[in-house]
């Protein structure tokens, strides 16, 4: 559980990151991924769980 929090964490803080050096940027794409249609996301997001998951595979073996 303490490495669950911890990755939630650092993912937080890379996103924080994110937004305060690129705000105009950050503003652009949720403009964008709101005008985009639902199965668009939701193609976009099953592909970044399946990155994830091999990713976290492949770390801890």
């Amino acid at each position: 559980m303490i490495e669950l929090l911890s990755a939630l964490g650092v993912a937080i803080v890379l996103e924080g990151v994110l937004y305060a050096a690129f705000p105009n940027v950050a503003r652009n794409m949720a403009m964008t991924i709101a005008g985009s249609p639902a199965a668009s996301l939701r193609r976009a997001g099953l592909i970044a769980a399946i990155v994830g998951v091999a990713l976290v595979w492949l770390v801890r073996g």
